[in-house]
């Protein structure tokens, strides 16, 4: 195994791999790194644009299609999971658009998982600037956990732009819960 970077914690310094990074600019430019060799051992093209000018982070070739992909990732463990959010980083950039993001891939780092949510959920009619990821322990409130259908969902990868545009804002997931007056059968 090579000495490169890699997010399982270390006993050494007693810090994961994540926090060593002296700014969230390099930690987002290795999560960056990570997406791009997910989506290699896929078999996707990648192509990454030059400087920061582009809303997006990575371009996926996939036959015909071109997606752009805006990467996010977070370690912010809030109540049964994590808070992601899905605004831009740097000061100048007002907000992300429709017409320059197609995807958002966001990583949960101490969980190891990815969620690649179409944009129109999160900037359409009804624009929201965070979600809660990855829940640890059943959630107390189910309709927090909307996105966990795109949990590693790199199918969405081959979809086209117009395919994606027409994704709809999930339901909220099933309650796993009983109700307190539901009883078990015999």
């Amino acid at each position: 195994m090579g000495t490169g970077m890699s997010t399982r914690k270390s006993s050494k310094h007693g810090k994961n791999d994540w926090e060593r990074f002296s700014n969230f600019k390099q930690r987002g430019e290795w999560v960056e790194l990570q997406f791009m060799a997910k989506a290699a051992q896929r078999r996707f093209a990648i192509s990454k644009p030059w400087g920061d000018t582009q809303a997006y982070d990575v371009g996926i070739e996939y036959g015909l299609n071109f997606l752009r992909v805006q990467v996010k990732s977070t370690t912010y463990r809030l109540g049964a999971g994590y808070l992601c959010q899905f605004k831009p980083n740097h000061r100048k950039k007002l907000d992300y658009t429709l017409k320059e993001i197609d995807l958002f891939a966001a990583y949960v780092i101490p969980e190891y998982a990815w969620y690649l949510i179409p944009a129109v959920l999160l900037l359409g009619r009804r624009r929201r600037t965070m979600a809660m990821l990855c829940p640890v322990v059943p959630p107390a409130k189910k309709a927090s956990y909307r996105y966990e259908r795109y949990r590693e969902a790199w199918n969405l990868l081959t979809m086209s732009r117009a395919e994606l545009a027409q994704c709809k804002v999930p339901s909220p997931p099933p309650s796993h819960h009983r109700k307190a007056d539901q009883r078990m059968p015999p």
